[in-house]
């Protein structure tokens, strides 16, 4: 197949005379983006496809590498410096590689991250490493096998424990672990969450089980606020860390006989979106301000040619000044989110 650099240039020059920062009506700041590959994914969790992956009858196709090195182009002009690969599963898209190539050449993309539940991570790491990638979250909801199982619907825990490693064998140096804390299902391996990071140069990302359209029920029986992992941190001694420029929505605890970190995902707490700093981009090229609102506005008819860079950015920068205040899970509103896997989570 020829490469994405060979029928589009990713290194033509940005739009002249456009701004280099991209904020929202109430001054947030955006810099990463999180763009979706594809929303299929081979995990059934339970919290997110407990029967599996369906496609839409009628659903339109994904973004084209093509259409995606314009669209990053575009939100780079905008000052936009860190890119997250997600799904689904975006490792399912047999053009992955040339796409994180494609994109991690775009000038001002600074940082090129993956999301990844971790199949067959272990043979693949270093061609994610060659293709650009530097930061990698690995999704683990349990450290025991049978748990892992019920969980995902695959015996595949070890596997995705040799993926940590072969990431950082090569050359992967920026590795997290995602797990969403489930009550009755795995809250009660905090401490062995704690154990495994504290021996790991590793981050690991608590998140709350969020509702959407698909999983009220699961959501009722199995939410369990952040707090209580925060409480349970605090009690043995680890403290909160500064935020660094770029981070995503955790809040982040180290210890100082831990080689790890932890941050807690906790979006209904109180002000969670205050902070906000990024921006969503579905696998059809749908834009989301938010990952609860109520739609994404189609932004492909603007990817067709690299002539329309400069009406992509000001569609862009306009919409991104109507971002609401806040989501609405608080008041049991998951906007047109049908599950996780829809718009990268």
């Amino acid at each position: 197949m020829d490469r994405v650099a060979d029928r589009i240039d990713a290194k033509a020059p940005h739009p002249v005379g456009q701004s280099t920062g991209l904020s929202d009506a109430l001054g947030r700041r955006f810099e990463y983006l999180r763009l979706s590959l594809t929303d299929m994914c081979n995990f059934r969790c339970t919290y997110c496809l407990p029967d599996g992956y369906r496609k839409a009858k009628g659903a339109p196709s994904n973004l084209s590498p093509e259409e995606i090195v314009r669209l990053v182009r575009a939100f780079a002009t905008l000052g936009l410096w860190k890119i997250r690969l997600t799904g689904g599963e975006p490792t399912l898209r047999k053009e992955f590689n040339e796409i994180a190539g494609a994109v991690s050449n775009v000038p001002g993309i600074r940082r090129l991250a993956m999301t990844t539940n971790g199949y067959r991570l272990p043979e693949r790491a270093q061609s994610f490493y060659d293709a650009g990638i530097r930061a990698i979250n690995i999704s683990i909801d349990s450290l025991d096998a049978a748990k892992f199982k019920q969980i995902t619907g695959h015996a595949r825990l070890e596997e995705v424990l040799d993926g940590i490693e072969a990431a950082r064998a090569a050359g992967i140096e920026n590795i997290k672990i995602n797990t969403v804390l489930m009550r009755d299902l795995n809250h009660m391996e905090i401490d062995d969450f704690l154990e495994f990071v504290a021996a790991r140069d590793i981050s690991l990302r608590v998140i709350e089980v969020m509702r959407t359209n698909d999983n009220p029920g699961f959501f009722k029986s199995h939410h369990l606020p952040g707090e209580n992992v925060t409480d349970r941190l605090e009690q043995l001694g680890w403290t909160r860390l500064p935020r660094v420029s770029g981070a995503g929505p955790a809040v982040e605890y180290g210890h100082a006989d831990a080689k790890g970190r932890i941050g807690i995902i906790a979006p209904y707490s109180k002000d969670f979106c205050a902070s906000c700093n990024r921006l969503r981009v579905s696998a059809t090229g749908k834009f989301h301000l938010c990952l609860f609102g109520d739609g994404g506005i189609d932004l492909r008819p603007l990817l067709v040619s690299d002539h329309q860079q400069d009406e992509l950015v000001a569609r862009i920068t306009a919409l991104t000044m109507t971002k609401a205040p806040s989501h609405l899970l608080q008041q049991g509103n998951s906007g047109a989110t049908p599950h996780l896997a829809s718009i990268g989570g």
